[in-house]
């Protein structure tokens, strides 16, 4: 298996390298719906131990045509941009362009030519009448104009960006489909229920708060809870506090008031447990339904 990305720091497309070996750097062509189109390689081909099927199959190194071929693309792309993005201001309509795509006549070998397409990608805040805009659009590139509306979350993995932990968005880099997440997440996870804390670029909840939930579920359905008296090896106490990605329990002794954090396997939550992580077997066989000989006087405490 192979990665490639079309553009430098982009999203990672995973292919069957086929009968090629490119190296890293390396110009490949990619086959697309539209076309073999040039990406490079970011990650050599090389055998992985799962079995991984369905993967599109990388169709040859990228000869000089079509790397000018992909030049030329570019330039059509960000012509088309300021052209598009000057219309939209002549033409007064409520649209923001966040990105555009070329498609050329050059479907592939053996394939007929067709007419060369610009797709146009904008954001607006409600249906937008652009058939005017796509008139003149067509007149001055001479090509058939696609326009397509997106939502905040496409527009922001189009775009790019910084993201609040200070790496690039996700969605731009790999994530594949959006996963639906709610505010009862950043809840579970202790979040405080701000917008302004758990909003990604997009202005929607950020993508990362799934990632996390799971292990938070795990770890409040086995953690005793706040509140509750529990047995550690530092001695008795009381939950008072929970930290999750260290997988610990914040508890509050009983012998001195003082607070420490304790492994959640070491904690347990209820007298049985404890004599079956601490207590030896027959221990304590004088003081029935106790097994904890004299220590039952501090549990009646």
């Amino acid at each position: 298996m192979m990665a490639v990305s079309f553009e430098r720091y982009g999203r990672l497309y995973y292919l069957d390298p086929g009968p090629y070996s490119p190296s890293i750097g390396d110009k490949v062509l990619v086959p697309t719906d539209s076309g073999s189109e040039v990406a490079e390689c970011m990650w050599a081909p090389q055998w992985i131990s799962e079995d991984v099927g369905g993967l599109p199959v990388c169709a040859g190194l990228a000869g000089q045509a079509d790397v000018a071929r992909n030049e030329a693309n570019r330039r059509r792309r960000a012509e088309a941009r300021v052209a598009a993005k000057r219309l939209v201001r002549e033409h007064e309509l409520p649209m923001k362009i966040t990105a555009v795509d070329y498609l050329d006549d050059r479907h592939g070998p053996g394939q007929p030519a067709g007419p060369n397409v610009v797709v146009i990608y904008f954001s607006a805040p409600h249906r937008v009448d652009f058939r005017a805009l796509v008139r003149d659009l067509a007149g001055k590139l001479h090509a058939r104009v696609e326009l397509r509306q997106i939502g905040p979350r496409d527009e922001a993995r189009l775009q790019g960006g910084i993201g609040p932990c200070g790496r690039d968005l996700c969605c731009a880099t790999f994530l594949k489909d959006f996963e639906p997440v709610s505010v009862r997440m950043a809840k579970d996870q202790d979040l405080p229920v701000n917008p302004l804390r758990i909003a990604g670029a997009c202005g929607r909840l950020m993508c990362c708060l799934k990632y996390e939930h799971p292990l938070y579920q795990d770890f409040h359905e086995k953690a005793p809870k706040i509140g509750e008296r529990v047995e550690s090896p530092e001695g008795p106490g009381t939950v008072v506090g929970h930290n999750v990605p260290s997988d610990t329990v914040v508890m509050k002794l009983a012998a001195d008031g003082r607070r420490c954090a304790c492994p959640r396997a070491s904690v347990c939550g209820s007298r049985k447990a404890y004599e079956e992580k601490y207590v030896s077997p027959g221990a304590g066989e004088d003081t029935p339904g106790t097994g904890v000989g004299t220590d039952s006087g501090r549990e009646a405490e």
